[in-house]
């Protein structure tokens, strides 16, 4: 029996941006928020980027670098939640469902729960599925607890699809 020949299959995802001292505002599941905006080729939504590679992942589709390259000059400055909606697409088209998608965040700013819903929506619709996402803090430690940037990371469910 292959990984192929099961009815579900589960999918990690990992993102992390730098942020941008000139950069473009701050996205996070598709939400804009105060403050510097992380650098990236496309909107740098570290969220939507960690759900994407853990749905593509599930699906054995490869990463989000093989879908959306950032030596891709027609992504510049894309909205990543509608590459979400894309790889959904993707993932359909190969036969798969997504069932939903989890994601922690590890930030110290901005607080996420007074917009954790906002975002939820908007990734839930794009993905076709239920998405959570958490803050975590991370308490001084390395680059994040520096203050030096977002790092997210997404497990994904995805079963096949009704024939």
């Amino acid at each position: 029996m292959t990984s192929a020949d099961h009815a579900i299959r589960v999918g990690l995802g990992f993102d992390v941006h730098p942020f941008a001292t000139d950069g473009p505002a701050l996205v996070l599941g598709g939400i804009r928020f105060e403050g510097p905006g992380l650098a990236g080729h496309s909107d740098g939504d570290v969220i939507a980027h960690a759900v994407i590679d853990a749905v593509l992942g599930a699906a054995g589709l490869g990463d989000i670098g093989t879908h959306f390259p950032d030596s891709d000059p027609s992504l510049a400055g894309a909205d990543s939640v509608a590459l979400l909606a894309q790889a959904a697409g993707a993932v359909r088209a190969a036969g798969w469902e997504p069932v939903n998608a989890d994601c922690s965040v590890v930030l110290d700013a901005p607080k996420l729960a007074p917009r954790r819903a906002e975002m939820e929506a908007r990734l839930t619709e794009a993905l076709g599925a239920p998405v959570t996402i958490k803050g975590k803090r991370p308490e001084g430690v390395g680059a994040l607890g520096r203050g030096e940037g977002i790092a997210a990371w997404a497990v994904a469910l995805v079963q096949r699809a009704a024939t």
